[in-house]
């Protein structure tokens, strides 16, 4: 999930500015499908206002699937950079997130890691957003709305 204030979104901003040259997990081919907030929020709302009997399990995705490169580079385009990204081995991120976990204030842990692992987009088969009668927003369209709003 992403928002305008949320960790996910603000770290990849923050980094993406700070280091030209920014390390992905593995190869930055695992998939991920970000939801908005707001969206999901309006969907346990309409789940909650049905009175037919509905499914127990919805999954939400944003309407784009991305790789984490290709996550990573539309974020960095809406914000104006062009960032050097390069793969950085599983091995090290888990030896990164250990070192981490042991000296405080770094924000890494394992299970982060394990995570960006496994591809991360709902099932085609599983109820979701459309489900409910919901267009969700894109990543793109939150930072150009965020960026107009602080600018």
């Amino acid at each position: 999930m992403f928002g305008p204030d949320d960790a996910f979104l603000n770290t990849i901003l923050k980094l993406l500015r700070r280091l030209p040259i920014y390390p992905m997990f593995g190869r930055g081919r695992t998939r991920l499908q970000p939801a908005y907030v707001e969206d999901v929020a309006e969907a346990v709302a309409r789940i909650m206002e049905r009175t037919e009997t509905c499914p127990s399990v919805f999954e939400f995705g944003g309407p784009t699937s991305y790789s984490y490169e290709q996550l990573l580079g539309a974020i960095a385009h809406q914000a104006g950079l062009a960032p050097l990204l390069i793969p950085m081995p599983f091995a090290i991120w888990h030896a990164l997130a250990w070192a981490s976990e042991i000296l405080p204030g770094l924000p890494l842990t394992r299970n982060q890691v394990e995570l960006m692992r496994i591809d991360s987009v709902p099932s085609p088969e599983m109820p979701g957003f459309a489900d409910l009668g919901i267009s969700p927003h894109s990543i793109e369209e939150i930072l150009q709305r965020i960026s107009s709003h602080r600018g």
